[in-house]
């Protein structure tokens, strides 16, 4: 069963019946609320079981990507897809800045497939940290990188040979990639030599490059409409980020079903 039909059935299984015609009293008001609260705490065991079968199916953890990590990302994506931002094409590519540069850290994964389609090595900006990313910022010229859930755009060839243009979701955090001209690109600082003879990746001025022999893939891959999750362990984005509310997420539960078909 995938995942999409096993998160289909699972969310329709517990969708609350329509009540038969009857004198409702204060008892079957009662009753009704416990119903409902019942659902509710259903339909969130459902959504979490779903997503550590997804996890456990794709394999995530031979590639060192924790579940928590993970968890956030697939909360974000469907809460992008119920907002009509994203594609069809169910992929979710995730950056892990809790990693070092030295570490492959870039993930792109088939949600549809379960497969890990990309998994490699991508830059963080020079003032974000030298081998630990340890500081993000979304103002021009600040040359750091940028928390949050990015959407990727069109490709065009430009300084840095042939890019992606990526588009900020968030206010505050990082909807200033147009302005700051925050790309996809390669670079040559993005390999195991560089690794092997300073011990870490170059940095670039905020952008997500990739080493030069996969680049172009991944991004004819990803382009046009996918979701990009930056991920680092900062609690005031986690816990503010409007992509990240399971609640309101859950409340339309039946949209994501539909969107899981």
């Amino acid at each position: 069963m995938t995942y999409a039909v096993y998160l289909l059935l699972a969310w329709y299984s517990f969708s609350p019946a329509q009540p038969a015609k009857s004198n409702y009293t204060s008892s079957t008001k009662i009753n009704a609320v416990a119903d409902s609260s019942h659902t509710e705490q259903s339909v969130a065991v459902s959504f979490e079981d779903s997503i550590q079968s997804l996890y456990t199916s794709i394999g995530l953890e031979q590639y060192d990507l924790s579940y928590k990590v993970f968890r956030y990302a697939v909360i974000g994506y469907y809460t992008l897809r119920m907002q009509g931002k994203l594609s069809d094409k169910n992929l979710l590519s995730i950056i892990d800045f809790t990693k070092p540069s030295s570490k492959k850290r870039f993930y792109t994964i088939d949600i549809a497939s379960h497969t890990v389609k990309f998994f490699t090595y991508v830059s963080h900006g020079k003032n974000t940290g030298e081998e630990m990313a340890k500081s993000f910022s979304n103002i021009v010229h600040s040359n750091q990188s940028s928390l949050g859930f990015y959407i990727t755009a069109e490709t065009y060839i430009g300084s840095k040979g042939y890019s992606l243009k990526l588009d900020g979701a968030e206010n505050g955090y990082n909807d200033n990639m147009r302005k700051r001209a925050v790309v996809m690109h390669d670079a040559d600082y993005v390999s195991e030599y560089w690794i092997k003879h300073y011990g870490r990746l170059g940095r670039s001025q905020g952008c997500p490059a990739l080493p030069k022999e996969i680049s172009k893939e991944v991004i004819n891959t990803i382009k046009d409409h996918t979701a990009i999750f930056a991920y680092y362990n900062d609690e005031n984005y986690l816990s503010t980020s409007k992509y990240l509310n399971l609640d309101q997420l859950l409340d339309n539960y039946s949209v994501i079903a539909k969107l899981s078909k």
